[in-house]
């Protein structure tokens, strides 16, 4: 039970992940973008004010299961995990925090513009 649960939490968080990166860049999925990097954003931030900087709900699920399967010493940091796996390096942890941090708020700031324009367009049209 616990490898399929590590392969459903692997296949939705690199979806969302691949989304939040992505999502703003097509006119039908922009307010979706919009709720879902709003939502990644707050988790980052307003939950990580209790939780830490950088919760995610979703990573702190998954290494659960991880470590119901036995593995140890996994990252705060999805991302580093698997760019540690991904590569067969060691990424810095600080590295890998200021990507994830330009590029989510690169996505967030695309999505608010592209989503401000859109509804600027509709309404003028």
């Amino acid at each position: 039970m616990y490898a399929a649960l590590d392969w459903g939490f692997l296949v939705v968080h690199m979806a969302l992940v691949g989304f939040n990166l992505t999502g703003w860049a097509w006119r039908r999925t922009r307010r979706l973008h919009l709720a879902t990097i709003g939502l990644t954003v707050f988790s980052w931030f307003g939950l990580g004010l209790v939780y830490g900087w950088g919760y995610c709900p979703l990573t702190h699920w998954h290494w659960r299961v991880k470590e119901m399967r036995g593995e140890t010493g996994l990252p705060s940091s999805y991302v580093k995990y698997y760019l540690d796996r991904v590569t067969g390096g060691d990424w810095s942890p600080a590295v890998v925090d200021v990507l994830v941090v330009v590029l989510g708020v690169g996505a967030l700031a695309a999505s608010i513009a592209l989503n401000l324009r859109d509804r600027r367009r509709a309404r003028t049209a």
